[in-house]
């Protein structure tokens, strides 16, 4: 294996070696300082943090707002708190080696207001924000406001130029690094476009090239392109290093991290990475967000892909084949579908799912009681984790703090299943990120016999190679 250098990154030189951050209490304080003090650049998330109480405890993000105003104010402060409690645990940790970086979603409900609070109240301790999760514009503008370098997280060169032509290019001297995220192989939210088709991947060579490409017409050569999503041992990436044609590289871990002693997902979960198989990550579209995105197959997406297939169009009249009449709901309103949907509705029923529950495109999906109960109450208590959620109809850019269309119950509540899965809750139950390269725990000789390794004997595993 060719011999891994420093990089100049954020004005100081470090590993090429980044910890991708994952979201809602997995990357925390521990994980990332961990990670930094093997010389490389940690990160911990910044959406929806834990914090503790005065005997380490974490403290449950409760909401008692009436109104989803107010728990959006709640979710805001835990946020902001959460932050800078593991800002403080992974400076401590990192022993002053490497950078500390927080890492946050553009999309999440008050990103801003969250982030300008967490860098304010950890001044000092936080390097570089990275985002991704949308088109960042005011990204470079907080970065400047404290002193920090930003890494905006894209998928092609095209979003990139965009970001530089609208913003960053007025403030270029605190750009650290452009994060290119492979929308095929990546873990958790997926930048795929609709000119891009999910079953088909790209090469990523070629597209990072673009990029590159693109950042030289900019006067951007020398800053480093991240390349994240389906990075595993750095011999397999032997070409991009030290090419001239890519110019500097750094890689981002974001799925192996999750299997150290440092991480803090439950055991169950770690052993549960330690047995998936190639294709147990699934590319899909569920999430409120509108985004794709991967997570590993089980029972919850399982229920969610057997729900959206449980869905017939209707009409408000009469209108071409739509002539069956069916009643919706305990007001009985009278709905036409196609005699051969009315014949699957007909199954539907017979099979238990006998709640028909409308969409926001004129289809109604088809549920049982106690899951048509459970959407309703999930969809009550939003507390607004999204900047626009579909599930919910919550949109913080709104006067009235909705977006207009009916809440749509083809998704779920994302901010519920991740508190649960990250705070031990049911596995087949929860929503599980993780990259399309999970499977390869279970086959790569690092973790035989069970073997978790700290963060800093990955981080020299990945230096030494196999």
């Amino acid at each position: 294996m060719k011999a891994i250098n420093a990089i100049r990154m954020g004005g100081v030189e470090v590993l090429p070696l980044v910890e991708g951050g994952k979201g809602v209490a997995v990357s925390n304080g521990a994980s990332c300082g961990a990670w930094a003090s093997g010389g490389g650049v940690g990160t911990f998330s910044a959406v929806n943090a834990d914090s503790y109480d005065e005997n380490g405890e974490v403290i449950r993000q409760v909401y008692h707002g009436k109104t989803r105003r107010e728990r959006h104010e709640e979710l805001v402060a835990y946020g902001i708190r959460g932050g800078i409690t593991q800002a403080r645990e992974a400076y401590e940790r990192s022993n002053g080696q490497g950078r500390i970086h927080t890492n946050i979603l553009w999309e999440m409900g008050g990103a801003e207001r969250v982030v300008r609070g967490i860098l304010e109240g950890a001044r000092g301790l936080i390097n570089g924000i990275t985002c991704g999760a949308g088109m960042p514009y005011r990204l470079s503008e907080i970065a400047r406001e404290f002193s920090v370098h930003y890494y905006p997280i894209v998928s092609s060169g095209r979003a990139f130029a965009a970001l530089w032509k609208r913003s960053y290019n007025k403030t270029r001297e605190w750009l650290g690094g452009v994060v290119y995220e492979d929308p095929w192989l990546a873990g958790g939210h997926n930048g795929l476009s609709n000119s891009e088709d999910p079953a088909r991947p790209e090469d990523p060579y070629p597209r990072v090239l673009k990029l590159r490409q693109q950042m030289r017409e900019f006067g951007l050569g020398e800053v480093p392109i991240i390349m994240a999503g389906g990075v595993w041992w750095l011999e397999e990436w032997e070409d991009w290093i030290d090419n001239p044609e890519l110019g500097p590289i750094a890689f981002q871990f974001g799925t192996r991290p999750l299997l150290t002693q440092e991480s803090p997902i439950s055991e169950a979960w770690k052993q549960r990475l330690l047995t998936l198989k190639e294709g147990d990550v699934l590319l899909q579209r569920f999430s409120p967000t509108g985004f794709y995105s991967s997570a590993v197959r089980n029972e919850f997406l399982s229920e969610l892909e057997a729900r959206n297939e449980r869905q017939v169009a209707y009409t408000q009249e009469p209108v071409g084949d739509h002539v069956a009449e069916y009643a919706v709901g305990p007001r009985r309103r009278r709905v036409w579908l196609t005699p051969h949907d009315r014949a699957r509705v007909a199954g539907f029923e017979r099979s238990g799912f006998t709640e028909a529950m409308r969409t926001p495109d004129n289809t109604l999906i088809f549920v049982t009681p106690e899951k048509q109960a459970e959407i309703v109450k999930d969809q009550i208590d939003c507390m607004g984790c999204l900047s626009s959620c579909r599930f919910s109809n919550w949109d913080q850019h709104s006067a009235t703090f909705d977006n207009g269309k009916k809440a749509d119950p083809r998704s779920f509540c994302i901010q519920k299943t991740l508190q649960d899965v990250a705070h031990d809750g049911a596995l087949e139950h929860n929503l599980m990120f993780a990259g399309h390269n999970a499977y390869r725990f279970g086959s790569d000789p690092f973790y035989s016999n069970g073997f978790i390794p700290t963060a800093k004997q990955l981080v020299e595993r990945i230096l030494t190679g196999r």
